[in-house]
């Protein structure tokens, strides 16, 4: 078990947080610089991944759960995140906004 601790400033204002987490790691093989570059590679893949699909293409207020509906929309989702890596913009809500006003941009994406 470890505890790490978050500083962050929002508008002034200094925020500490102090939050445990669990690893399978050995002591000797869990120290603090190792323990922190695995915590930092998980919200890594957490912004990069998961934050797309959960905010850009709304995943989360989806009220889509029973049958085989869910899993069909998250590889729609998974798909979708792949071929907007492939948009030129700063980021993947800008490339969404960008093929929201020209569709005609996305068929390259599908048929290449």
């Amino acid at each position: 078990m470890f505890e790490l601790e978050r500083v962050r400033v929002l508008k002034h204002k200094t925020e500490v947080e102090a939050v445990y987490g669990i690893t399978s790691l050995s002591r000797e093989e869990a120290d603090a610089a190792r323990l922190l570059a695995l915590v930092r590679g998980h919200w890594g893949i957490e912004n990069g991944s998961h934050h797309v699909r959960d905010v850009t293409l709304g995943e989360d207020g989806c009220r889509v759960r029973t049958g085989g509906a869910a899993q069909v929309l998250a590889a729609v989702r998974n798909a979708a995140v792949h071929l907007l890596e492939e948009v030129d913009a700063p980021s993947k809500a800008a490339a969404t906004r960008h093929l929201n006003i020209h569709p005609e941009d996305a068929l390259p994406l599908i048929f290449t």
